[in-house]
């Protein structure tokens, strides 16, 4: 390239720069994220690439809250629109655990309690696609509805989900146990009790730290439901 081009190209860019300098950064767009395509069309547009195609859709969903120019913070989103996104996304590659791990780790810590509700039930339905694969999630989400929500009723349904339906013998116990502590929290002790002394009697609780701080767990609950049948 000749000299002369070469310096016409450099102060034009300097005057480009000095221009976007002097206007100051353009005013944020108050975007909402527009409706997703299709699972099948996405699929249809990866050529045999789901994996790739699903990393790219996750990714542009990230970055459009606060990116991009873009004001409006995923809080503030639709959750409508952004759940049917994380939909498609498993559409398209239903083995990523990425999608769940967004709606029940991100868009359900959210301040507006509704939003959080349609996350965990988003959660919860897509969990029983492929419980054996997505029971963290479902488990976070029982978290979630009993110390953000303090919704016992609500816990309860997704830690029972997770003993019924999730059949891997690898699955933790502590998952599977989740709802006889939900039970005690709600003060129905009878049925702790008894869905506790099932687990001891099963034969499925190996390690013997595990099984002293069940039976203490069963004492206690058989000491409050003593205290319960004096009143």
């Amino acid at each position: 390239m000749p000299a002369w081009l070469t310096a016409a190209v450099a102060v034009c860019v300097a005057l480009q720069i000095a221009w976007q300098a002097h206007r100051g950064a353009p005013a944020p767009a108050q975007a909402q994220l527009p409706p997703p395509p299709s699972a099948l069309a996405l699929r249809a547009a990866a050529f045999g690439e789901n994996e790739a195609a699903a990393r790219l859709a996750v990714l542009y969903v990230q970055a459009f809250d606060s990116g991009g120019g873009n004001a409006i913070p995923y809080q503030r989103l639709d959750y409508g629109v952004l759940l049917a996104w994380l939909r498609s996304i498993l559409g398209v590659d239903a083995r990523s655990a990425y999608p769940l791990f967004l709606a029940s780790r991100v868009y359900a810590e959210n301040p507006d309690a509704a939003k959080t509700r349609a996350a965990l039930e988003f959660v919860y339905q897509e969990y029983l696609r492929d419980p054996n694969r997505r029971w963290p999630s479902l488990a976070h989400a029982a978290l979630l509805a009993k110390h953000r929500l303090r919704d016992l009723p609500l816990a309860l349904r997704y830690a029972a989900a997770i003993d019924r339906y999730t059949t891997d013998p690898l699955v933790p116990l502590w998952a599977k146990q989740m709802q006889v502590f939900i039970l005690a929290d709600m003060n129905e002790l009878e049925a702790a009790k008894i869905m506790l002394g099932g687990l001891i009697e099963s034969g499925r609780v190996q390690d013997p730290a595990e099984m002293r701080f069940l039976l203490g767990k069963l004492r206690e609950l058989e000491g409050r439901l003593a205290e319960k049948e004096k009143r």
